[in-house]
């Protein structure tokens, strides 16, 4: 993709953010739209982290030397992502948590045209099923509502689509 289309599509993506409300821009809350996940398949496989075949190295929000809230599944997410090479920092996952979630891990959107087809954001980055799958990052759970594993593929989304979480100051 060029650099003139990217910058055309943050045009579109801007003007439809700016006459839209609040709870309208929620619903591209990271879904790939059809020239998005055609855009996906192409990136060279050796660049997208992916989920391994073997679940062994699956995390909890509860491990020891991790607190179970906020800020121990994002400290713990940051590790797996410096682990893997997945760009971001502590300030830029809090501030689209608490935009997207409130920092409720078990936050759903049942109303937003995703949900309408049946795929629901969820989580504390409200990630869409297809979007976690296609960007779970092994080393975390196999749910897309498990805190470190939501963290960390949306994280991986925003990397491959922004550059980095830290990129993303509105509904993605």
């Amino acid at each position: 993709m060029t650099t003139r289309t990217r910058i055309a599509r943050l045009r579109n993506l801007a003007l439809a953010g700016i006459t839209t409300t609040g709870a309208a821009a929620a619903a591209l809350t990271l879904m790939p739209t059809t020239a998005q996940a055609a855009e996906a398949t192409q990136v060279h496989a050796s660049s997208v982290v992916t989920a391994s075949s073997n679940n062994a190295n699956t995390t909890s929000p509860g491990k020891a030397g991790s607190a179970n809230n906020l800020d121990g599944w994002i400290k713990q997410s940051l590790q797996i992502m410096k682990a893997k090479g997945i760009p971001g920092s502590y300030e830029g996952l809090k501030r689209n948590i608490m935009r997207e979630s409130g920092g409720n891990p078990a936050a759903q959107n049942n109303w937003d045209v995703n949900a309408k087809q049946g795929t629901p954001s969820k989580g504390l980055l409200q990630v869409i099923d297809p979007t976690f799958n296609a960007y779970h990052v092994s080393g975390t759970a196999q749910s897309v509502t498990d805190p470190v594993a939501n963290i960390t593929a949306a994280a991986n989304y925003a990397a491959h689509r922004y550059g980095s979480i830290d990129n993303v100051n509105s509904a993605y």
